[in-house]
Order: C-alpha cells, then structure tokens, then sequence
C-alpha cells in the first residue's frame, strides 16, 4: 500500500466509523452490528501502525492517551458555569414561571429535559476537534480532564456537519446502572479469586466523579462513561434562536443530547409533560435526579437575565431520592385494564422515606430482561419524592451461584382467564443478516418484531374489566365518589347469600351496570350501610352528566388520554359519529392521532362490544354528544343551545385559589365550555384572580382593559348557570364583566 493509498484508506474508514459512532450514540439507530465496527477500528489501526505519519490526534484509535503525572490542572471557564436554581413542590414551580414570564412581558414557549444524576462537564472544540474538558469545579475555575473524557465513546473527537469556529458544549457524563452493575461484577470475581474481601462501588455518580479523576485513562476507558450535552457556554445565538432548535444542531455535529426532551408552547403543556416524566422515569438505564424546565427562545433568556448564581431562566424539578436494598421475594404478573400484563416483584418489606415498601412495578418484559430481574436477587429500591417506588438495579455480584436462580420466564397464560397471553408487535427497519438496512427502490423495508408488552387478548377477561371498572370511576375518567379498589373488587366478585346457596354473578359485569346498582343491592355487601348505599347510588347517577369526552376517556380504548379525548369529541361531537366510521382514516383527521391509535379507535367502536357499551350507556341517559349547533346567534355567530357557562369564553387564572388546584380549575373551566389560557392577551374574556397573583397579568389585563374577577364571582357564573337563570343576565351580572 503506497502512501497515498493508506490516506485514503484512513480517510474513509475514520469517516465510517465517526458515521457509526454517530449512528450508534446520538441517533439511537445503528446499521452495522458490533463485529463489523470491530473489524474496522481493527483495520484502521493496522494502517496507522504501519503509516505513523499519518495518525491524526483525532482518529478513532487515538482515545486513550498516556498516564497522566500529578494532579489534574485547574483552569478558570471562559463563561461562569453557574447553578440551576432547584424547586421541590409545584408551589414553587408556579411561583418561578411566573417571575420569568413578568420579566419576558410575554408568552413563553418551554422546553423540558431530563436531570442526569451526573457529573457537570464543559467540552471545548475548536475548528471542530475537541480540544479541552473541564469538571465544572466550583462554577469559575475546573479540573482538566480532556484524556479521560477522550476515552467516552459517545463524544466525538471531531464535529461533524456545518459547526462553528468554537463551541462549548456543556452537559453530564454520567454512567449507567447496568454499567455499575457489571463492574461490581467483575469485581467481586476477581476478589473471589484473590481470595480478598469486595467493597462494591456504592451508585454511579460517585463512580463516575472518581473515575474522572484517574491519572490513567485506561481506567477511564474500561469503565465506559457516557455524556449527554444540554447547554452551552459559548454564544448559541450563532447556531440558532431558541435551545431547542441548538439542541437539534448539537445532534447534527455529532454530539448526544439529553433524551425524551421535549418543547411547549405553553406552560400548562410542559407541566403536564412534567408530571408524566415523573411517572416514567424507572424505565431508564441512568439516575435522574429532577426534570429541568427551560425558556426555549434566546431573546426571551436575555431580557428575563440571571442572578450571581443561577439563571433566572431555568429551573430544575427536583425529586429527593431515597434507596434501599432488598430482596425480590417473588415475581406475579398482574393484568391491567387494557390487558397489559405487567410483572410486579415481591419485595422483603423495607422501609423508605417512612413507609414501608413490599412491592415494586418491573414494567414489562423488556425492563426484566434488559435488568435481569431474578427470584431471590438483591435490589436497589428508590422512591423519587418520597411516593414511587421502583427498582433502579439488580446488585448481581450478590447473587447466588450455586446454583444460580434461573431466569424469570412470563406465564404463556393469562393468570385470570386462562387465556393464551400475546407478544406485541412494533414495525422497525429491515436489516440483512449483516446488520444493514434492506432497501427496495431507495425505501427502507419495514417488518414486525416482538415489542416490550406482553397482553391478554380475551376483552371478557376478570381481570381487565376489574381494573377498567376502576378506572371508569376515577376522578380522571368519570369521578364517582366512594369507588375505590375495595369496592370494586367486591362489585366484581361472585357472591353467596349464605354458606349453602349457590354461587351468585357478581353486581356489576359491564359498565352498564354500574348505573343499574339499587342502595339495596349494595346493602347485600359487607360493610355497607343504608346511607352509604344511598350516598354512592347518587354519586353514580349524578356522573351521568360528566360529557361524552370524560366518557370517551373512561372507556379505556388503548392510548386514549383525557386530552385525546377531548380532541376527538371537539371534531365528531359525538360518539354516535364514532361509530359510523368507515375506515380507521377517519380518526387520523384528529390532531395528535396517528395509524395505530387511529385503529385502536376503530376496532373499538366496530366491535360488537363497543357498540353494545355505547348503546347502554346512552340508553341509561349517560351524555354521549355534545350540544346540538344552532345556525347562529344575534351578531351572526355561531352558538350552541343549551350553551355551557363558560361557551366561547377564555380565562386566564393567576394567584392561588381556595377551592381549586391548577388542574382542577382547568378541568372546570373546560368542563363548561371555556378554555383556560396561559397568559393574558387581547382573546382573554377575564382574568380569575387568587392570593398573592402575578403583578404582571394584573398589569397586562388592565392595559388591554380585560376584566377580574375572583373566585366566588367566578363561581357565582356557574351556579347562575345550573340553576337555569338567563345565562346572559347571569354572566353580565356577575360583575358586569361582558358589557
């Protein structure tokens, strides 16, 4: 090979592999499997030892560098790396969003990131190769500890794509649970051998801070750290405008951003996104601590500005995390309300943040298998924010040996119905047996595989229609008071009047026959008195009147949420107009519903059982359908009869309520035809004001001359409304607020 040749050689197989890196760590979507990369890191060594002139600090093969003498060299940050203030309670979190907005003096759209539980680092490229990492240190000056970070395989010794001169990206290198795990392992194994006693590494962060620290990037590089970026400390302005749009970017020159981060236009819509990140976080592979909110637009960042300390920008989440270690006792699967079959471990009871904690969700096959989830493992269990428990890692360097337990298999059978359980499909990308993507025509082939669920298909099934029963009541669905867990069990069980009679069908087998329960049927069940039976047959009645979107939502159709829900009715009006449907397309014209939901919909109402479930409920006076429209009203409108209070009206709340949390007041407000806007602006009807609210929506409805009001005037609205006074007179007399 001459060498011209073995330049070029070099030049291409650099260029596959930073394709392959890029592939593998930032997009999630790698088309080579692990030999083949091997095999060309392998070859483009081979090259450079024969060609050592051409060996560039950049390439591939050039991560692990020599052994470091002395300590690491502190070095002050071109920009302050400053702190991100922390909030522990939605209070807080309310109290800082409407700082922020006073400052802009607008709307602001957010964007929501993960926490990582890491450690805070700074890389500095240059003409897009990676010249320096720095430790955050104390904000002003850090450690150096560029070798070390050269050895994380996700982070790119050179750019890629149209990057600047000089970019600073700033974000977490951090490890994941299952990595912690493995070097526990491996290290109780050689301790076994040695004859000497392990002390295991207690989580990743500390691990990840002490391996930074290594004089030898070998150790670095066996311990296989990852990064994520989420910021930056040099001017982002000349990549982008707002952060969402220079995360994308950062993406683009090759560098791994944090995952699930998503953007809002408005801040009810992130917060919701933050209550769900809440709940979903077990699933992950790494330790996140809190979810941050930013202001997503650049501008909006300059003129809300920052403290000596922290920006006045963002704000973290934050969740205390409290561990400890049991036992997995037992694995049961249990069968959720959309037949979902979710294992569950048995924990030895162990007590966290003050209660006791004997149960924890394993989620799905998928997490088992990727944790390696056994009968008898040790566990670490955290609870974030003192309510959640979940498993965070399997500590497998404790597990037994001899013989070692086997791994967990799911039940081929439904536990409550005997029915044969099903795998979910999910639709990927085709690849050979190579590894590549199988393309027709220039178009990547698409095929099933198993996905992570496992599910009972029987809609008959005990099991389900228990859990859908109890979601059917909840405050989220149809809000019947007094319908808990225990109560339903009972409804749904078989009775025996006494020990020689035969055995009885339970109370409630549908839906429907929940609104057919009488107060002396109920009394037939143990613990239930007259009045309590009274009490529950009203609540179940008076939920009659909830609207076809709650209905919709109870129904449990498989990824049909409240907001979808809402979305579906606004456009048929009716579950009647569901049902006529002629195709799944039909459903696809709803905002936010693709193909699978889409067919999720259409199986439902061209079952028998659905239609048999709608026609009940609608016979028993259950509402099925928005108003009826009447062409239009005397300024040419058009109106609904029978309008709801609040039709057509738009309110923005500020301060704190008596009677209403933030989403209860949304949901009331929505519940009588108004929509609950953010900010004040020239759409706004009225502003609703509590204690202690934000000056700058005072400020801005009196500049627009939007009306206040406050929340027993508001209420006075309803109540005029329910009691069938001119809805008109009703409003306008409230405090004159529509003249």
């Amino acid at each position: 090979m001459t060498q011209n040749e073995a330049r070029q050689e070099i030049e291409r197989l650099t260029a596959e592999i930073r394709r392959c890196d890029r592939l593998y760590f930032v997009e999630n979507a790698p088309d080579r499997p692990d030999h083949e990369y091997d095999a060309l890191v392998k070859e483009l060594k081979k090259i450079e030892l024969q060609f050592h002139d051409l060996v560039s600090p950049d390439s591939p093969t050039q991560r692990i560098g020599d052994k470091l003498d002395g300590k690491a060299e502190v070095v002050q940050h071109a920009t302050p790396m400053l702190s991100i203030e922390n909030v522990y309670n939605d209070g807080e979190l309310f109290d800082f969003v409407e700082s922020a907005q006073k400052a802009a003096n607008r709307p602001l759209a957010w964007v929501c990131e993960l926490k990582i539980d890491g450690v805070a680092a700074s890389l500095i490229y240059e003409k897009g190769v990676l010249t320096r990492a720095l430790t955050r240190g104390d904000g002003v000056f850090g450690e150096i500890i560029t070798p070390n970070v050269r050895t994380i395989r996700d982070v790119p010794l050179k750019l890629s794509g149209d990057f600047p001169d000089y970019l600073e990206a700033r974000g977490e290198i951090y490890m994941t649970n299952s990595n912690l795990d493995r070097l526990n392992r491996e290290g109780a194994e050689r301790a076994q051998a040695a004859g000497k006693e392990f002390k295991p590494f207690a989580n990743p962060r500390n691990l990840t801070s002490g391996t930074l620290k290594q004089l030898d990037p070998k150790v670095c590089a066996e311990r296989n750290l990852r990064f994520f970026a989420h910021s930056t400390g040099s001017d982002p302005t000349a990549v982008a405008s707002t952060h969402f749009e220079f995360m994308r970017k950062l993406r683009e020159f090759g560098l791994p951003t944090a995952p699930l981060a998503k953007r809002f236009e408005t801040f009810e819509e992130a917060f919701a996104y933050v209550q769900e990140m809440r709940e979903n976080l077990a699933s992950l592979d790494f330790e996140v601590d809190g979810i941050v909110l930013k202001v997503d637009d650049f501008a909006a960042r300059a003129e809300i500005g920052s403290t000596s300390k922290f920006p006045k920008w963002l704000v973290a989440c934050k969740f205390e995390k409290y561990e400890a270690q049991t036992t997995v006792r037992e694995i049961v699967v249990q069968i959720g309300k959309s037949g979902v079959a979710t294992p569950v471990a048995e924990l030895e009871p162990v007590e966290i943040a003050g209660t006791t904690v004997s149960r924890a969700t394993l989620h799905n096959i998928a997490f088992i298998e990727e944790k390696d989830v056994r009968v008898g493992d040790a566990v670490i269990v955290a609870k974030a924010g003192k309510i959640i428990p979940r498993v965070m890692r399997v500590e497998s360097y404790l597990r037994p040996q001899n013989p070692e337990p086997p791994r967990f298999s799911f039940p081929e059978r439904c536990p409550s119905c005997d029915s044969p359980l099903v795998r979910d499909q999910k639709e990927v990308s085709k690849r050979d047996e190579t590894g590549a993507l199988v393309k027709v025509d220039g178009k990547t082939v698409k095929e099933f595989v198993d996905g992570s669920f496992i599910r009972c298909p029987n809609p008959e099934c005990p099991a389900q229609f228990r859990e859908r029963l109890a979601f059917f009541a909840s405050k989220g669905a149809m809000d019947v008071d007094g319908i808990g867990a225990s109560l339903v069990e009972r409804l749904t069980t078989p009775r025996r009047v006494d020990l020689f009679s035969d055995e009885q069908p339970p109370l409630v087998r549908s839906f429907a026959d929940l609104y057919r329960l009488t107060p002396e049927q109920l009394t037939t069940l143990d613990g239930i008195e007259t009045k309590s039976a009274n009490n529950l047959t009203q609540a179940i009645q008076n939920s009659k009147t909830r609207g076809p979107a709650r209905l919709l939502t109870a129904l449990s159709i498989p990824g049909v949420g409240a907001q979808t829900a809402k979305d579906l009715v606004k456009n048929f009006r009716s579950l009647d107009a569901m049902l006529e449907v002629k195709s799944s397309e039909s459903f696809t014209e709803t905002e936010n519903v693709g193909a699978i939901l889409a067919q999720n919909l259409f199986q439902f109402f061209r079952s028998d059982a659905g239609r048999r479930i709608i026609a009940e409920l609608k016979e028993l006076g259950l509402e099925t359908a928005l108003p009826e429209l009447s062409a239009t009203n005397a300024n040419g409108e058009t109106a609904f009869e029978n309008a709801p209070p609040l039709n057509g009206k738009t309110i923005c709340v500020t301060g704190t309520l008596n009677r209403y949390d933030r989403v209860k007041i949304k949901e009331t407000i929505e519940a009588n035809g108004g929509k609950a806007a953010s900010s004040v602006s020239k759409k706004t009807t009225f502003v609703l004001v509590g204690a202690k609210p934000g000056q700058s929506k005072i400020d801005k409805a009196a500049e627009l001359g939007v009306p206040t009001i406050t929340e027993e005037e508001f209420e006075a609205m309803l109540g005029a409304a329910a009691n069938d006074v001119s809805k008109g007179d009703a409003l306008n007399n409230a405090t004159g607020l529509f003249e």
